[in-house]
C-alpha cells in the first residue's frame, strides 16, 4: 500500500471527526409518531426542556443537567418509541491555504481532469439537483448560477446564503461552480442546488439537524444528498433518514473522515451512505483520509459473526488535497506569481502587498547578501526556517522574496506567530524551480480573493457528488443506487490491488461510469455464471430465518458471496456459509471466486 504522507509547515485547521455527543450538550432525540407529537411536546417542555428540532417521526430537545437516563426516567411515557443522544456533527476539513489569480481567467482544479469530469457533458435538462447540507453558500460569490439555487435555514443557523464560515461555499463550488471563463468550474457546472445551513456559530449541528435536512432536500426534489461533516456515534434517527432518501432512488454521500486512523465515522458509516476517502493530484492516498475496516461483527462469543460489507467502509476516492474552490468574497487569500512575464502558480506564505523587479538568487538565504538590495529573492527551502530566510532577504534589501520547495510539489507554509518581515513572500512549486532561478524579473502580490484552497475528505466528497451528479445526468433512468455502483465499478484502482480500506474500489473516473452505464444500462449486473456449484437451505431458528450456503469447485482462498445481486461477504472457501437475519422476503444467493467473475448459478430462497 503506497501511502503519501502530505506535509506542510502551515499552521493546520485541525477538525476532530470523531466527537461524541458531550455531556455538556444535554441534548437528546425522542423517537415518536407524528400523531402524538403534541403530547410529548407539552411534557418536555413541562419538564424543562428546549426543543430544538420538530422532525418528521422525531423531536430533539435539551434536557439541562440531564444524562440520558435520567431522560429517559423523567420521559417514560408511551408515545414515545426512543430516546438517544443526538450527536455532534462537525465539517471536516484538515487545513486551509489559498493561491492562484482566478480573477483575470477560469481555472480548472486538478480533481476535474483526474477523475474525467471535462469528458463528460453535464445535461442542464436532465432534472438532477444535489442538496448541500453544510454551513450555507455566500451570495457574495458570484461563480454561481444563482436562479438554480434554493435554501432552506435549519433553527439558529441563519440565513442558507450568508455564509457560516467558508466551508460550506467551498464545497458548493466543487460541485456547482459555473463555466463561465472566470474563477473555478464545478463537477457539474452548473446543477442546482439545495443548500441547507446546519452549523450554528460553534461549528456544529447535530445528528437531528442531519435527519430533519434530509427530510428538506427529499421535499425540495434532490437527487443527491452531499456532506462534507461527521462525527462519533452512530444515530438510529439519523440512520433511517438517509435510508428512507435512498431507497426513494435518491444518493446520499459523505466524507470518511480526516483524523487518518480506522475509526468509523457517520453518517458515512452507515450502510445507505456512500463514504468518500480522499487522494491527492499523484494518485496517493491523503495521510489523512480515515481508513475503517470493512468488516462487521454481530454476536458475541462462540455465536459471534464477521462478515465483510464494502458500504460501511471508503467507497470510492477523489481529489481532496489542495482543492482550489469558491470562497465567500474576500475571505481567501491569494497569491499570484509570473517570471519573465509567465504566470506560475505559487502559494500565499505572509505579508499583504505586492513586488516587482530583477530577480536575485540567494541560496538558501541563510545569510545577507548586498546583490538582493532592490530585488525580488528566489529561495531555496532548506537549512533555516522560512522567516529567517525573508527576514535575510528584507535585511538585504530585498522587496520580495520566493521560496522554492525542496521536494515535489507546491510550497506551503507562514513565517510564524512571530513574524518580523513586512515584503510580501511566497511559496513555489519544485518543479518550477529551474524555471524560476533562470528567470531575470518577476512580479508577485499576496491580496484577498473570492477563492482559495481547502484539503480534507469534505474536499474529496463534494467532487464525487458533483461526479454523481454528471454521470446521472446522461442517465438519468438510473437509480442513486445504481449511479453508487457504476462508479464503484469503474474507480480506478489505488494502493493494493483490488478494494482495500484506504481507496474503496479505487479512484472515482466519470467517463469510464458513464461509458459502463452506456454499455450495461441501469440496474443490478448479475455476476455470470461459472463452473461453482451452489445449493442453499433455508429454515427458522431461535427467531431468526438462516440460510446455509454449500459450495464445490471455487478456485481461490477466499470466495465472494452475493445475495439478491449485490456483495454481502468475502469469507474462507471452506465450502459452507451461513446467513442469518429477521426479515422476510425472497432472496438470491450466487458464490464467485474472489474478485473474479466465475460465479455459480443463483440459488434463491424464501421466507
Amino acid at each position: 500500500m503506497k501511502i503519501s504522507k502530505f506535509t506542510t509547515s502551515i499552521v493546520a485547521l485541525a477538525v476532530t471527526s470523531v466527537f461524541s455527543a458531550q455531556a455538556a450538550d444535554d441534548r437528546y432525540i425522542l423517537k415518536v409518531d407524528n400523531n402524538n407529537k403534541g403530547v410529548v411536546k407539552a411534557l418536555a417542555k413541562k419538564l424543562g426542556a428546549q426543543l430544538n428540532v420538530d422532525g418528521n417521526g422525531f423531536i430533539a430537545a435539551s434536557f439541562s443537567g440531564k444524562n440520558l437516563e435520567q431522560v429517559k426516567g423523567l420521559m417514560n411515557n408511551p408515545h414515545i418509541q426512543a430516546i438517544e443522544e443526538d450527536q455532534r456533527r462537525m465539517p471536516l476539513s484538515v487545513y486551509n491555504d489559498d493561491a492562484g489569480d482566478t480573477s483575470k481567467v477560469q481555472v480548472t482544479p486538478y480533481a476535474v481532469y483526474q477523475s474525467q469530469a471535462d469528458q463528460v457533458t453535464f445535461n442542464a435538462n436532465a432534472g438532477m439537483k444535489v442538496c448541500v447540507i453544510d454551513s450555507g453558500l455566500d451570495r457574495s460569490n458570484s461563480d454561481f448560477i444563482w436562479n438554480n439555487i434554493t435554501g432552506d435555514n435549519d433553527s439558529g443557523t441563519g440565513n442558507w446564503d450568508e455564509n457560516g464560515g467558508p466551508h460550506g461555499t467551498h464545497v458548493a463550488g466543487t460541485i456547482a461552480a459555473a463555466d463561465n471563463n472566470v474563477g473555478v468550474v464545478g463537477m457539474a457546472p452548473g446543477v442546482d442546488l439545495h443548500i441547507i445551513k446546519v452549523f450554528n456559530a460553534d461549528g456544529w449541528g447535530y445528528s437531528s439537524d442531519l435527519a430533519h435536512a434530509a427530510d428538506k432536500c427529499s421535499t425540495a426534489g434532490a437527487n443527491i444528498i452531499s456532506m462534507s461533516l461527521g462525527g462519533g456515534g452512530a444515530n438510529s434517527t439519523e440512520e433511517n433518514a438517509f435510508k428512507a432518501f435512498t431507497e426513494d432512488g435518491g444518493l446520499v454521500l459523505a466524507a470518511a473522515g480526516n483524523d487518518g486512523n480506522s475509526v468509523r465515522s457517520y453518517p458515512a458509516g452507515y450502510p445507505s451512505v456512500m463514504m468518500i476517502g480522499a487522494n491527492d493530484a499523484n494518485n496517493d492516498i491523503a495521510d489523512f483520509s480515515q481508513f475503517p475496516s470493512c468488516e462487521i461483527t454481530t454476536g458475541r462469543g462462540k455465536n459471534a459473526t464477521t462478515v465483510t460489507d464494502e458500504t460501511v467502509c471508503v467507497e470510492v476516492t477523489a481529489g481532496g488535497v489542495d482543492t482550489l474552490s469558491t470562497y465567500p468574497a474576500d475571505m481567501a487569500t491569494s497569491a499570484a506569481m509570473t517570471a519573465d512575464g509567465a504566470f506560475f502558480a505559487s502559494s500565499a506564505m505572509e505579508n499583504s502587498g505586492s513586488a516587482s523587479g530583477n530577480t536575485f538568487y540567494m541560496g538558501t538565504a541563510e545569510a545577507t547578501d548586498g546583490g538582493a538590495n532592490g530585488n525580488i529573492c528566489v529561495i531555496d527551502r532548506g537549512n533555516i526556517s522560512f522567516h529567517d530566510k525573508v527576514q535575510n532577504c528584507e535585511n538585504s534589501g530585498g522587496v520580495g522574496a520566493i521560496i522554492i520547495n525542496n521536494e515535489a510539489g507546491m510550497l506551503y507554509g507562514t513565517l510564524g506567530e512571530t513574524n518580523a518581515t513586512s515584503i510580501p513572500a511566497v511559496g513555489a512549486a519544485f518543479e518550477d524551480r529551474a524555471a524560476l532561478v533562470a528567470a531575470s524579473s518577476a512580479d508577485i502580490s499576496i491580496g484577498t480573493s473570492d477563492y482559495g484552497f481547502m484539503s480534507g475528505t469534505s474536499m474529496a466528497t463534494p467532487a464525487v457528488s458533483g461526479i454523481a451528479a454528471l454521470v446521472w445526468s446522461n442517465h438519468n433512468g438510473c437509480t442513486g443506487t445504481d449511479i453508487r455502483e457504476a462508479l464503484k465499478a469503474t474507480a480506478e484502482d489505488g494502493g493494493a490491488a483490488g478494494n482495500d480500506v484506504y481507496f474503496g474500489a479505487g479512484i472515482v473516473k466519470a467517463k469510464a461510469a458513464s461509458d459502463y452505464l452506456t454499455a450495461n444500462g441501469c440496474g443490478p449486473v448479475e455476476p455470470p455464471v461459472g463452473d461453482i456449484s451452489l445449493s442453499t437451505n433455508g429454515y427458522r431458528s431461535k427467531g431468526k430465518n438462516k440460510v446455509d450456503l454449500s459450495w464445490s469447485g471455487a478456485s481461490t482462498s477466499s470466495v465472494d458471496i452475493y445475495k439478491n445481486g449485490s456483495l454481502m461477504a468475502t469469507t474462507s472457501n471452506d465450502g459452507a456459509y451461513t446467513d442469518s437475519f429477521r426479515t422476510y422476503g425472497t432472496y438470491t444467493y450466487s458464490v464467485c471466486d474472489q474478485g473474479t467473475s466465475n460465479c455459480s448459478a443463483d440459488s434463491t430462497v424464501s421466507f
